[in-house]
């Protein structure tokens, strides 16, 4: 059973930065594509970023475009997502969630449940 691990959330002010860790363990990470969702307050879930196994073709969403980066280190079993000039609006319970092999698209839908989640909160 692949059990996932958030971590690195936190209070930051805008204009900050954050770096999360999602950790695998139960599998072999480089089998799995992995994705990084958040859900707000009275918000559906939504796609952040993903990277593919193979190849970590990279995904993001608009909002987050040149702000947020997304990397795996298959030796450690993790997956960061380094997070800079943060807003607001990012404010979010951040999930990570793994799709057994390649995969294209990162919405919810489409990946297992994962972990607990970390919360971001960007406020001054």
């Amino acid at each position: 059973q692949l059990q996932l691990v958030e971590s690195g959330g936190g209070l930051v002010q805008p204009g900050g930065s954050l770096r999360l860790s999602c950790v695998v363990s139960g599998g072999t990470l480089d089998h799995y594509t992995i994705g990084w969702f958040r859900q707000a307050p009275g918000k559906e879930r939504e796609g952040v970023s993903c990277i593919t196994n193979g190849d970590s073709r990279t995904k993001y969403a608009d909002s987050v475009k040149g702000r947020f980066t997304i990397s795996r280190d298959n030796a450690k079993n993790t997956v960061y997502l380094e997070m800079s000039s943060l807003k607001p609006e990012d404010t979010a319970v951040y999930y990570c969630a793994a799709r057994l092999a390649y995969f294209s698209l990162c919405v919810p839908s489409q990946f297992g449940s994962g972990g607990q989640g970390t919360q971001v909160t960007v406020s001054s």
